[in-house]
């Protein structure tokens, strides 16, 4: 199992959308959590697929709320 996958298996996760912008075949969403954890997606949609996808979150502010260990370089 995956770093990341074992993280998001024990968390407790709300996202709430706070922003959804489309241009053309690409979109973006914007979303948050009630404890103030934040990110964004971008989608390329082509015929009502997506057929790529890309995100971005805060993991610091997410294993600090999880109570997960922070990694040290």
């Amino acid at each position: 199992m995956h770093k990341f996958e074992r993280e998001f298996a024990v968390a407790e996760m709300v996202c709430i959308v706070e922003n959804v912008f489309e241009d053309g075949e690409w979109a973006i969403l914007e979303w948050k959590d009630p404890l103030g954890l934040r990110g964004c997606g971008f989608f390329h949609v082509i015929d009502g697929k997506i057929k790529f996808q890309r995100g971005y979150w805060d993991q610091l502010t997410f294993l600090r709320q999880q109570g997960l260990p922070i990694p040290v370089e």
